[in-house]
Protein backbone atom coordinates (compact mmCIF):
# COMPACT_ATOMS: atom_id res chain seq x y z
CA UNK A 1 0.00 0.00 0.00
CA UNK A 2 1.44 3.12 -0.89
CA UNK A 3 1.06 6.28 1.05
CA UNK A 4 1.20 9.46 -0.71
CA UNK A 5 3.81 11.80 1.25
CA UNK A 6 3.68 15.10 0.38
CA UNK A 7 -0.58 14.96 0.49
CA UNK A 8 0.19 13.74 4.21
CA UNK A 9 2.29 16.30 4.82
CA UNK A 10 0.30 19.51 3.26
CA UNK A 11 -2.56 18.05 5.12
CA UNK A 12 -1.79 19.25 9.02
CA UNK A 13 -0.10 22.43 10.54
CA UNK A 14 3.55 22.99 10.88
CA UNK A 15 2.60 22.50 14.77
CA UNK A 16 1.57 19.03 14.47
CA UNK A 17 4.57 18.21 12.89
CA UNK A 18 6.97 19.65 15.47
CA UNK A 19 4.79 18.06 18.26
CA UNK A 20 5.20 14.88 16.02
CA UNK A 21 8.85 15.35 16.08
CA UNK A 22 9.58 16.35 19.39
CA UNK A 23 7.54 13.01 20.47
CA UNK A 24 9.38 11.35 18.33
CA UNK A 25 13.04 11.93 19.37
CA UNK A 26 11.38 12.30 23.41
CA UNK A 27 10.20 8.67 23.04
CA UNK A 28 13.65 7.49 21.04
CA UNK A 29 15.42 8.88 24.45
CA UNK A 30 12.93 7.51 26.77
CA UNK A 31 12.77 3.91 25.33
CA UNK A 32 16.89 3.39 25.35
CA UNK A 33 16.52 2.94 29.27
CA UNK A 34 12.60 1.99 30.00
CA UNK A 35 12.67 -1.48 28.99
CA UNK A 36 15.93 -2.04 30.80
CA UNK A 37 15.27 0.20 34.14
CA UNK A 38 13.94 -2.80 36.27
CA UNK A 39 17.41 -5.26 35.48
CA UNK A 40 19.11 -2.09 36.15
CA UNK A 41 17.54 -1.21 39.79
CA UNK A 42 17.26 -4.92 40.71
CA UNK A 43 21.25 -5.51 39.84
CA UNK A 44 22.11 -1.91 41.52
CA UNK A 45 20.19 -2.24 44.36
CA UNK A 46 20.12 -6.33 45.08
CA UNK A 47 16.83 -6.03 45.41
CA UNK A 48 14.03 -8.84 44.98
CA UNK A 49 11.27 -8.11 42.23
CA UNK A 50 8.73 -7.17 44.48
CA UNK A 51 10.67 -4.40 45.71
CA UNK A 52 12.11 -3.47 42.57
CA UNK A 53 8.57 -3.30 40.51
CA UNK A 54 6.91 -0.86 43.88
CA UNK A 55 9.83 1.65 42.48
CA UNK A 56 7.37 1.79 39.15
CA UNK A 57 3.92 2.28 41.54
CA UNK A 58 5.75 5.23 43.01
CA UNK A 59 6.51 6.36 39.52
CA UNK A 60 2.66 6.10 38.56
CA UNK A 61 1.45 7.30 41.67
CA UNK A 62 3.41 10.88 41.74
CA UNK A 63 2.48 10.66 38.10
CA UNK A 64 -1.44 10.52 39.00
CA UNK A 65 -1.15 13.90 41.03
CA UNK A 66 0.71 16.22 38.59
CA UNK A 67 -1.36 14.78 35.49
CA UNK A 68 -4.52 16.11 37.58
CA UNK A 69 -2.68 19.52 38.39
CA UNK A 70 -1.37 19.66 34.78
CA UNK A 71 -4.13 19.12 32.81
CA UNK A 72 -6.08 22.12 35.17
CA UNK A 73 -3.05 24.26 33.88
CA UNK A 74 -3.27 23.03 30.11
CA UNK A 75 -6.35 24.55 29.93
CA UNK A 76 -6.14 27.21 31.98
CA UNK A 77 -2.46 28.97 30.89
CA UNK A 78 -1.77 26.86 27.60
CA UNK A 79 0.19 23.64 26.37
CA UNK A 80 2.85 24.97 25.60
CA UNK A 81 4.75 25.79 28.71
CA UNK A 82 3.53 22.29 30.44
CA UNK A 83 5.37 20.47 27.55
CA UNK A 84 8.44 22.48 27.41
CA UNK A 85 8.82 22.71 31.52
CA UNK A 86 8.21 19.00 31.66
CA UNK A 87 10.88 17.98 28.53
CA UNK A 88 13.49 19.68 30.99
CA UNK A 89 12.91 18.12 34.11
CA UNK A 90 12.61 15.02 32.83
CA UNK A 91 15.87 15.45 31.10
CA UNK A 92 17.40 16.35 33.91
CA UNK A 93 16.14 13.25 36.07
CA UNK A 94 17.52 10.60 33.42
CA UNK A 95 20.35 12.61 33.92
CA UNK A 96 21.07 12.05 37.54
CA UNK A 97 19.80 7.90 37.55
CA UNK A 98 23.63 7.47 37.09
CA UNK A 99 24.56 8.67 40.80
CA UNK A 100 21.48 6.77 42.48
CA UNK A 101 23.71 4.24 44.18
CA UNK A 102 21.22 4.04 47.22
CA UNK A 103 17.46 3.10 47.36
CA UNK A 104 15.97 6.35 48.50
CA UNK A 105 17.96 8.26 46.24
CA UNK A 106 16.48 6.03 43.09
CA UNK A 107 12.94 6.51 44.65
CA UNK A 108 13.02 10.18 44.39
CA UNK A 109 14.33 9.92 41.32
CA UNK A 110 11.65 7.58 40.15
CA UNK A 111 9.15 9.96 42.06
CA UNK A 112 10.61 12.94 39.79
CA UNK A 113 10.70 11.15 36.33
CA UNK A 114 7.01 10.22 37.33
CA UNK A 115 5.67 13.71 37.90
CA UNK A 116 7.37 14.86 34.58
CA UNK A 117 6.49 12.35 31.94
CA UNK A 118 3.25 12.33 31.76
CA UNK A 119 2.88 16.30 31.40
CA UNK A 120 4.97 16.67 28.12
CA UNK A 121 2.54 13.50 26.61
CA UNK A 122 -0.79 14.90 28.16
CA UNK A 123 0.09 18.52 26.44
CA UNK A 124 1.20 16.65 23.14
CA UNK A 125 -2.48 14.98 23.09
CA UNK A 126 -4.16 18.08 24.06
CA UNK A 127 -2.23 20.32 21.50
CA UNK A 128 -3.21 17.55 18.51
CA UNK A 129 -6.52 17.75 19.09
CA UNK A 130 -6.64 21.68 19.14
CA UNK A 131 -5.01 21.59 15.64
CA UNK A 132 -6.55 18.87 13.87
CA UNK A 133 -9.67 19.06 12.90
CA UNK A 134 -12.12 16.21 14.04
CA UNK A 135 -12.56 13.76 10.73
CA UNK A 136 -8.25 13.91 10.58
CA UNK A 137 -7.92 13.13 13.85
CA UNK A 138 -7.82 9.62 14.01
CA UNK A 139 -5.21 9.88 11.37
CA UNK A 140 -3.16 12.72 13.03
CA UNK A 141 -2.73 10.48 16.04
CA UNK A 142 -1.54 7.48 13.85
CA UNK A 143 1.06 9.25 12.68
CA UNK A 144 1.63 10.53 16.25
CA UNK A 145 2.15 6.70 17.06
CA UNK A 146 4.36 6.41 13.97
CA UNK A 147 7.01 9.24 15.13
CA UNK A 148 6.38 7.75 18.58
CA UNK A 149 7.10 4.37 17.22
CA UNK A 150 10.29 5.38 15.47
CA UNK A 151 11.72 6.33 18.96
CA UNK A 152 10.68 3.19 20.23
CA UNK A 153 12.55 1.31 17.27
CA UNK A 154 15.88 2.90 17.40
CA UNK A 155 15.44 3.25 21.33
CA UNK A 156 15.71 -0.04 22.75
CA UNK A 157 18.07 -1.50 20.46
CA UNK A 158 20.98 1.18 20.86
CA UNK A 159 20.28 1.50 24.22
CA UNK A 160 20.86 -2.21 24.31
CA UNK A 161 23.56 -2.07 23.46
CA UNK A 162 25.07 0.71 25.51
CA UNK A 163 23.67 -0.95 28.46
CA UNK A 164 25.74 -3.34 27.63
CA UNK A 165 28.80 -1.04 28.07
CA UNK A 166 27.60 1.36 30.64
CA UNK A 167 24.72 2.28 31.89
CA UNK A 168 25.72 5.92 32.83
CA UNK A 169 26.23 6.07 28.90
CA UNK A 170 22.83 5.44 28.22
CA UNK A 171 21.65 7.82 30.94
CA UNK A 172 23.78 10.71 30.01
CA UNK A 173 21.95 10.20 26.53
CA UNK A 174 18.68 10.42 27.14
CA UNK A 175 19.04 12.99 30.08
CA UNK A 176 20.42 15.97 27.43
CA UNK A 177 18.59 14.64 24.49
CA UNK A 178 15.05 15.03 26.25
CA UNK A 179 16.25 18.20 27.53
CA UNK A 180 17.53 19.39 24.15
CA UNK A 181 13.47 18.21 22.96
CA UNK A 182 12.51 20.95 25.76
CA UNK A 183 14.49 23.41 24.31
CA UNK A 184 12.88 22.61 21.00
CA UNK A 185 9.58 23.33 22.23
CA UNK A 186 10.67 26.91 23.87
CA UNK A 187 12.15 28.28 20.51
CA UNK A 188 9.46 26.64 17.82
CA UNK A 189 6.27 25.90 19.60
CA UNK A 190 3.13 28.31 18.97
CA UNK A 191 0.46 28.24 22.11
CA UNK A 192 -2.88 25.90 20.72
CA UNK A 193 -5.13 26.60 23.91
CA UNK A 194 -8.46 27.30 22.48
CA UNK A 195 -9.86 31.26 22.78
CA UNK A 196 -11.37 32.29 25.96
CA UNK A 197 -14.53 32.87 24.48
CA UNK A 198 -15.16 28.82 25.06
CA UNK A 199 -13.97 29.41 28.65
CA UNK A 200 -16.39 31.21 31.25
CA UNK A 201 -14.75 31.32 34.15
CA UNK A 202 -17.38 30.81 37.72
CA UNK A 203 -19.61 28.64 35.18
CA UNK A 204 -18.89 26.30 32.84
CA UNK A 205 -15.11 25.40 34.47
CA UNK A 206 -16.41 25.97 38.23
CA UNK A 207 -16.61 22.14 38.10
CA UNK A 208 -13.08 21.22 37.01
CA UNK A 209 -12.77 17.54 37.55
CA UNK A 210 -16.29 17.06 38.77
CA UNK A 211 -17.49 17.76 35.39
CA UNK A 212 -15.74 14.59 33.65
CA UNK A 213 -17.35 12.67 36.57
CA UNK A 214 -20.83 12.80 35.17
CA UNK A 215 -19.71 12.01 31.81
CA UNK A 216 -20.14 7.92 31.79
CA UNK A 217 -19.02 7.50 28.36
CA UNK A 218 -15.43 8.69 29.21
CA UNK A 219 -15.73 6.78 32.38
CA UNK A 220 -16.23 4.02 30.98
CA UNK A 221 -13.63 4.05 28.49
CA UNK A 222 -11.30 4.86 31.00
CA UNK A 223 -11.46 2.08 32.82
CA UNK A 224 -11.67 -0.24 30.42
CA UNK A 225 -8.15 1.58 29.34
CA UNK A 226 -6.73 1.31 32.34
CA UNK A 227 -6.97 -2.76 32.42
CA UNK A 228 -5.78 -2.90 29.42
CA UNK A 229 -2.77 -0.65 30.38
CA UNK A 230 -2.12 -2.69 33.46
CA UNK A 231 -1.95 -5.92 30.92
CA UNK A 232 0.75 -4.52 28.30
CA UNK A 233 2.84 -3.05 31.18
CA UNK A 234 3.48 -6.24 32.40
CA UNK A 235 4.47 -6.99 29.15
CA UNK A 236 6.75 -4.20 28.46
CA UNK A 237 8.32 -4.09 31.96
CA UNK A 238 9.08 -7.64 33.38
CA UNK A 239 9.62 -9.52 29.72
CA UNK A 240 12.58 -8.24 29.76
CA UNK A 241 14.14 -9.08 33.17
CA UNK A 242 11.62 -12.93 32.62
CA UNK A 243 13.92 -13.71 29.78
CA UNK A 244 17.16 -12.71 31.17
CA UNK A 245 16.98 -14.58 34.55
CA UNK A 246 14.89 -17.21 32.97
CA UNK A 247 16.44 -18.20 29.57
CA UNK A 248 19.44 -16.30 29.37
CA UNK A 249 18.79 -13.46 26.59
CA UNK A 250 21.08 -10.45 27.42
CA UNK A 251 19.67 -6.66 27.13
CA UNK A 252 21.19 -6.27 23.50
CA UNK A 253 19.79 -9.93 22.08
CA UNK A 254 16.06 -8.51 24.16
CA UNK A 255 15.98 -4.82 22.68
CA UNK A 256 14.88 -6.60 19.12
CA UNK A 257 11.73 -6.94 20.65
CA UNK A 258 10.55 -3.92 21.73
CA UNK A 259 12.22 -2.50 18.04
CA UNK A 260 10.20 -5.16 16.12
CA UNK A 261 7.11 -3.35 17.63
CA UNK A 262 7.81 -0.15 16.91
CA UNK A 263 8.92 -1.76 13.08
CA UNK A 264 5.53 -2.92 12.51
CA UNK A 265 3.86 0.28 13.94
CA UNK A 266 5.97 2.19 11.50
CA UNK A 267 5.35 0.08 8.60
CA UNK A 268 1.48 -0.77 8.76
CA UNK A 269 -0.07 1.43 11.30
CA UNK A 270 -1.48 3.77 8.55
CA UNK A 271 -2.80 0.23 7.02
CA UNK A 272 -4.47 -0.87 10.15
CA UNK A 273 -5.84 2.97 10.81
CA UNK A 274 -7.13 3.13 7.27
CA UNK A 275 -9.68 -0.14 7.78
CA UNK A 276 -10.39 0.61 11.68
CA UNK A 277 -11.53 4.03 11.18
CA UNK A 278 -14.23 2.87 9.28
CA UNK A 279 -15.20 0.55 12.07
CA UNK A 280 -17.26 1.34 15.16
CA UNK A 281 -14.76 2.57 18.14
CA UNK A 282 -16.30 -0.08 19.91
CA UNK A 283 -15.47 -2.84 18.44
CA UNK A 284 -12.13 -2.02 17.29
CA UNK A 285 -11.31 -1.40 21.19
CA UNK A 286 -12.80 -4.89 22.10
CA UNK A 287 -10.58 -6.92 19.34
CA UNK A 288 -7.39 -4.93 20.05
CA UNK A 289 -7.85 -5.64 23.76
CA UNK A 290 -8.32 -9.59 22.73
CA UNK A 291 -5.08 -9.24 21.04
CA UNK A 292 -3.19 -8.02 23.93
CA UNK A 293 -4.56 -10.69 26.60
CA UNK A 294 -4.05 -13.46 24.23
CA UNK A 295 -0.12 -12.20 23.68
CA UNK A 296 0.88 -11.80 27.01
CA UNK A 297 -0.98 -15.26 28.17
CA UNK A 298 0.77 -16.62 25.92
CA UNK A 299 4.13 -15.76 27.25
CA UNK A 300 3.44 -18.67 30.03
CA UNK A 301 4.34 -20.99 27.28
CA UNK A 302 7.20 -19.18 25.39
CA UNK A 303 10.79 -20.73 25.83
CA UNK A 304 13.22 -18.85 24.51
CA UNK A 305 13.85 -15.31 22.11
CA UNK A 306 11.51 -16.52 19.48
CA UNK A 307 8.30 -17.10 21.04
CA UNK A 308 8.48 -14.23 23.12
CA UNK A 309 9.55 -12.09 19.82
CA UNK A 310 6.01 -14.01 18.72
CA UNK A 311 4.27 -12.79 21.61
CA UNK A 312 5.30 -9.55 20.62
CA UNK A 313 4.28 -9.30 17.11
CA UNK A 314 0.87 -9.92 18.52
CA UNK A 315 0.53 -7.54 21.14
CA UNK A 316 1.70 -4.97 18.57
CA UNK A 317 -1.08 -5.81 16.03
CA UNK A 318 -3.83 -5.13 19.22
CA UNK A 319 -1.86 -1.83 19.85
CA UNK A 320 -2.58 -0.46 16.32
CA UNK A 321 -6.12 -1.71 16.58
CA UNK A 322 -6.67 0.20 20.53
CA UNK A 323 -3.90 3.05 20.94
CA UNK A 324 -5.33 5.51 17.95
CA UNK A 325 -8.78 4.26 18.47
CA UNK A 326 -9.17 5.21 22.40
CA UNK A 327 -6.89 8.23 22.03
CA UNK A 328 -9.42 9.69 19.24
CA UNK A 329 -12.27 8.43 20.94
CA UNK A 330 -11.36 10.30 24.15
CA UNK A 331 -9.88 13.54 22.17
CA UNK A 332 -13.50 13.78 20.33
CA UNK A 333 -15.31 13.21 23.67
CA UNK A 334 -13.72 16.13 25.49
CA UNK A 335 -15.34 19.44 25.41
CA UNK A 336 -13.11 22.29 24.18
CA UNK A 337 -12.85 23.88 26.90
CA UNK A 338 -12.01 20.66 28.55
CA UNK A 339 -9.58 18.68 26.43
CA UNK A 340 -6.63 19.28 28.65
CA UNK A 341 -8.26 17.82 31.60
CA UNK A 342 -10.05 15.34 29.73
CA UNK A 343 -6.73 13.93 28.10
CA UNK A 344 -4.89 14.47 31.48
CA UNK A 345 -7.16 11.47 32.89
CA UNK A 346 -6.65 9.58 29.37
CA UNK A 347 -2.99 9.75 30.01
CA UNK A 348 -3.38 8.70 33.31
CA UNK A 349 -5.10 5.93 32.96
CA UNK A 350 -1.80 4.97 30.35
CA UNK A 351 0.43 5.59 33.64
CA UNK A 352 -1.33 3.67 36.00
CA UNK A 353 -0.96 0.30 34.27
CA UNK A 354 3.42 0.55 34.99
CA UNK A 355 2.70 1.61 38.60
CA UNK A 356 0.01 -1.56 39.30
CA UNK A 357 0.80 -4.54 36.33
CA UNK A 358 4.42 -4.69 37.34
CA UNK A 359 3.99 -4.65 40.67
CA UNK A 360 1.09 -7.06 40.47
CA UNK A 361 3.59 -9.61 38.53
CA UNK A 362 5.99 -8.66 40.93
CA UNK A 363 3.70 -10.42 43.61
CA UNK A 364 3.15 -13.34 41.76
CA UNK A 365 6.79 -13.83 40.92
CA UNK A 366 8.09 -14.18 44.42
CA UNK A 367 5.45 -15.90 45.75
CA UNK A 368 3.88 -18.56 42.80
CA UNK A 369 6.64 -18.59 40.05
CA UNK A 370 7.58 -16.38 36.94
CA UNK A 371 5.21 -18.08 34.53
CA UNK A 372 1.89 -16.76 36.90
CA UNK A 373 2.98 -13.39 36.12
CA UNK A 374 1.61 -13.87 32.38
CA UNK A 375 -0.92 -16.55 33.38
CA UNK A 376 -2.61 -13.15 35.78
CA UNK A 377 -1.60 -10.22 32.91
CA UNK A 378 -3.31 -12.58 30.47
CA UNK A 379 -6.50 -12.67 32.54
CA UNK A 380 -6.54 -8.48 33.36
CA UNK A 381 -6.33 -8.30 29.64
CA UNK A 382 -9.39 -10.44 29.37
CA UNK A 383 -11.03 -8.18 31.86
CA UNK A 384 -10.39 -5.35 30.12
CA UNK A 385 -11.95 -6.67 26.55
CA UNK A 386 -14.80 -7.57 28.30
CA UNK A 387 -15.28 -4.54 30.18
CA UNK A 388 -14.71 -2.78 26.86
CA UNK A 389 -17.54 -4.99 25.56
CA UNK A 390 -20.24 -4.45 28.43
CA UNK A 391 -19.54 -0.50 28.13
CA UNK A 392 -20.41 -0.39 24.36
CA UNK A 393 -23.33 -2.35 25.20
CA UNK A 394 -24.47 -0.16 28.10
CA UNK A 395 -23.96 2.90 26.03
CA UNK A 396 -24.61 1.87 22.43
CA UNK A 397 -27.34 4.44 22.01
CA UNK A 398 -25.39 7.78 23.81
CA UNK A 399 -24.17 9.45 21.01
CA UNK A 400 -20.48 10.98 20.75
CA UNK A 401 -19.96 14.30 19.91
CA UNK A 402 -17.66 13.82 16.38
CA UNK A 403 -17.52 11.11 14.52
CA UNK A 404 -14.02 10.15 13.82
CA UNK A 405 -14.23 9.61 9.82
CA UNK A 406 -17.59 7.17 9.32
CA UNK A 407 -16.64 5.00 12.38
CA UNK A 408 -18.69 5.94 14.92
Amino acid sequence: MQIPVRKIMKGYPRQFWLVVTVMTLSYLFHSMLWPFLIIYASQKLNLTLTAVTGLLTLHSLVGLVTTFLGGAIADRFGRKWVMALALFLCGISWYLFQFADHFSIFALLMAFNGATTPLYRLAADAMMADVVPSEKRIDGYSILRLGNNLGVALGPAVGGFLSAVSYDISFTTAGLGIFACGILVTLFSIETIPSQKEVQLGTEQSGGYGRILHDSRFLGLIGSYSLNRICSSTLWMLLAVYAKQNYGISESLYGFIPTTNAVMVILFQMMVTSRVKHQRPEKSMIIGALFYAVAVFSVAFGRGFWAFWLCMVVATIGEMILVPTSTTYASLLAPEDMRGRYMSIYTLSGGLGPGVGPLIGGVMNDNFGPRTIWYTGGAIGALSALAFLLNSRRLSKSPVREAPGGGV
